[in-house]
């Protein structure tokens, strides 16, 4: 079972009002990266690549077709037994956009990161709502205790 965007909202630190819907809440995006040497991921570990963070010019980023790494404004703590699933708000979708992100564990705890996929150039300002985070109740054994738990906080 999803839960309400109240929920959710009691899980994640200051928002606006208007981030608040009635199936999740909407995260903004704080920053924006290009990933400039490559990365390696193995077997058993793995290397982010270097990254460069880009300059909002009056609080806008003015991005070009392309992939980009965003990073959520809000710090987000999934529950225990729940899971969080992210998704791009329509306004990305129409304006040829993309997010993809990966599944949230139970217990993890951080200012999170997706993939921003550009198809045509694109305006995006510091603070606008890009996504929405939502919850479900999920079983599971253990909580996140992952390289990537408290990031960015």
């Amino acid at each position: 079972m999803f839960r309400s965007g109240a929920f959710v909202a009691d899980h994640l630190g200051d928002l606006r009002e208007s981030q608040v819907q009635p199936n999740g809440v909407d995260l903004t995006l704080g920053t924006v990266f290009e990933q400039t040497d490559p990365g390696r991921i193995e077997r058993g570990d793995k290397t982010v690549g270097a990254r460069r963070e880009l300059d909002a010019e009056d609080g806008v980023f003015t991005l070009s077709p392309g992939g980009y790494v965003v990073r959520y404004a809000e710090r987000i703590a999934i529950p225990d037994e729940h899971v969080g699933f992210l998704y791009p708000r329509s306004s990305l979708l129409r304006n040829s956009c993309m997010l993809n992100t990966a599944v949230w564990d139970a217990g993890y705890e951080g200012r999170g990161e997706g993939l921003l996929q550009v198809h045509h150039d694109i305006e995006l300002e510091r603070g606008a709502r890009i996504a929405q985070l939502t919850l479900a109740a999920a079983d599971h054994d253990g909580t996140y205790d992952g390289s990537y738990q408290r990031e960015h906080l």
